[in-house]
């Protein structure tokens, strides 16, 4: 018999639905757009041509409808990759446990993930209003050191580098994950491209200062003179890396497109949020 999934690691409701996200196998489609604000889940289910399911719990709201013949879940996760690592593993779980003996399946499905977020530039030549997507994600959070990882020879050489460059920041363990290129070919076309650091908060952690006093003076200058090669890091958030490195682990294809609503060194913010939100997601979807 085959290993069973035991029910403290794979927590099933009594109505077949998966712990966290609250639904069955059969709510989720095979593209999934993913936010992390749970009122942006109407900006995308309201691009749908018709809308089949509507199901929330805690800040996990999923809806999931058609655009023409394209069937598409939208979920949001909130905030941060240890809510990736919950909604990650669920959707996976979704397509490729069987609810009911436990086991995984011997045929495999591979989901295509697309996280359309907000986030901040760190490079002058960078407006707000910009739609980015992310070629690469760095991770900064402790994440990915309860999984195992596959990197190529190519994302190897750019993390030493990375770690040598930022060799003052003590006690962290940065992970490196590129996005995958047949999304990034499909639905960046026309679209700024760059790395996406992805850190574990959102203020001293992504070098700002309130009353709290940072441990790293001029983080923002140490991100933006990164090089390697012909690229750099663009912008900085909370999910990207997190999305990439555990998509990859568990056999799934992902893509992170990000509005810029920040000039970190501009000291900015959009006056026009929700604009540029809504330019990232129709851009998005006239890729469908």
């Amino acid at each position: 018999m085959e290993h069973q999934i035991s029910a403290a690691d794979l927590i099933i409701n009594p109505d077949g639905s998966i712990y966290h996200l609250n639904i069955r196998p059969e709510d989720l489609a095979p593209l999934v757009i993913t936010v992390g604000d749970p009122d942006r889940v109407s900006l995308i289910s309201k691009h749908f041509d018709r809308i089949e399911l509507k199901k929330g719990k805690r800040e996990f709201l999923t809806h999931t409808g058609y655009v023409g013949k394209q069937r598409i879940s939208c979920i949001s996760t909130g905030i941060g990759t240890d809510n990736i690592d919950i909604v990650f593993n669920e959707l996976d779980a979704l397509v490729n446990v069987d609810f009911n003996s436990r086991q995984v399946k011997k045929e495999l499905t591979s989901l295509e993930l697309i996280r359309i977020g907000t986030s901040g530039a760190i490079q002058p030549d960078l407006p707000m209003g910009t739609i980015l997507a992310s070629t690469i994600g760095i991770g900064m959070d402790a994440l990915m050191l309860y999984y195992e990882q596959k990197a190529s020879d190519e994302e190897e050489n750019m993390l030493e580098h990375f770690k040598v460059h930022c060799g003052q920041l003590k006690g962290v363990s940065p992970y490196l994950t590129s996005a995958d290129p047949g999304l990034l070919d499909r639905f960046a076309k026309g679209m700024e491209k760059g790395i996406t650091l992805t850190a574990p908060g959102f203020y001293a952690p992504q070098g700002r200062q309130v009353r709290a006093k940072n441990t790293v003076p001029d983080f923002i200058y140490l991100l933006n003179s990164f090089r390697y090669r012909d690229q750099r890091i663009t912008n900085l958030e909370m999910e990207t890396a997190g999305i990439y490195a555990l998509a990859r682990a568990l056999g799934h294809r992902a893509l992170s497109i990000n509005a810029i609503l920040v000039s970190r060194v501009g000291f900015q913010f959009s006056p026009e949020p929700e604009k540029v939100v809504n330019q990232a997601i129709r851009q998005v979807f006239e890729q469908l």
